[in-house]
């Protein structure tokens, strides 16, 4: 069953991935209703910038809230019939899920019931909720697959991500909510996090500053770029979860449900190395690194890796955008939103 979507929520839409995935939906004539709660984990002048092109649109609306505020969340959901919403909100971060893990329990655990609560309550036809590749914790099969196992995770963040895939489950199940989760495989692009690798890489190596190589640099990253993830988005939005049929309560399949509830991997499927990574931004930037080698992380994992079997069947869509398309695009944009 597919559903056309004409008003849409998105939480979290003055961050990367919402802020891109309101711009294409705006383009495509959707009404949309954004809220965010500015928080400052990072600069929040970069959020602000994105709202600034977001704000013109006649058919996009913003609320500056916070998601543990059920009240203000449920007059929002009151002020018209929402067709699908996508939380995108969250704290983000894993090293930064060692220093602050109240921030995560508010807005990841809180924040997230408060939106499955308006969702059940305003009968809302789809929710669609980020995940993320964290959630594999300390699984080392690869490619890693929603259908495994995912009961080991190795930071708060991981964990919180998994509970919200377990609490949408419980909704699905109880009150016929249909529940997809998606699981992001580290999104990198154009107006992108300032605590993701490839922002602070670029930011040191323009200012001849070493960089901070993990694990010696013996990584490997699933790197996937913005615009595939929004396409992934956008088709997963109008894909209704409907029920396994052959799912099993003697052999539990922790990717499909008897209910209406699914659960994606988006990811480019074509893990990378980070010396790699490294290199491609240095020949893009036509300067080399000051590479500072570090143990690993806590937290941390060493390999990302992901199986879009499912996505693919599912919506006929793999992310295809290569690395070396992806940072010499993110290059261009630095340069010209700093001025360099």
């Amino acid at each position: 069953m597919r559903v056309d979507y004409e008003n849409v929520l998105i939480t979290g839409v003055a961050g990367f991935i919402g802020y891109h995935l309101a711009k294409r939906l705006l383009d495509a004539g959707a009404r949309v209703i954004g809220i965010d709660n500015m928080n400052p984990y990072y600069d929040v002048s970069l959020k602000e910038n994105r709202l600034k092109e977001l704000v013109p649109y006649a058919n996009f609306k913003f609320y500056q809230i916070d998601l543990t505020d059920l009240k203000g969340l449920e007059d929002i959901f009151k002020s018209g019939q929402l067709d699908g919403v996508v939380n995108l909100a969250a704290q983000a971060g894993v090293r930064y899920s060692l220093e602050n893990p109240h921030a995560y329990v508010n807005s990841n655990l809180v924040g997230f019931v408060n939106i499955l609560e308006c969702c059940r309550h305003y009968n809302v036809k789809h929710l669609v909720f980020a995940s993320s590749s964290s959630v594999y914790g300390a699984n080392t099969k690869m490619p890693f697959s929603v259908h495994q196992n995912v009961d080991h995770p190795v930071s708060l963040y991981a964990a919180t991500k998994k509970a919200n895939e377990l609490m949408a489950h419980t909704y699905a199940h109880l009150y016929q909510l249909p529940c997809t989760g998606l699981r992001f495989f580290t999104v990198y692009g154009p107006m992108g996090r300032p605590d993701m690798a490839l922002f602070l890489f670029t930011r040191a190596i323009l200012a001849g500053e070493p960089i901070q190589v993990f694990n010696h640099g013996k990584m490997m990253r699933d790197f996937t770029y913005i615009d595939d993830i929004i396409e992934g988005v956008v088709r997963i939005l109008k894909k209704m979860p409907e029920p396994d049929l052959n799912w099993s309560g003697d052999a539990p399949d922790p990717g499909t449900s008897y209910t209406c509830y699914r659960l994606y991997n988006i990811g480019n499927n074509n893990p990378v190395s980070l010396l790699h990574f490294i290199e491609v931004i240095e020949k893009a930037l036509g300067r080399k690194a000051l590479r500072q080698y570090c143990d690993l992380q806590p937290g941390d994992v060493v390999e990302t890796y992901a199986d879009i079997d499912d996505l693919f069947k599912a919506v006929g869509f793999a992310p295809k955008t290569s690395i070396e398309t992806g940072i010499e695009k993110f290059i261009g944009w630095y340069k010209s939103y700093y001025h360099i």
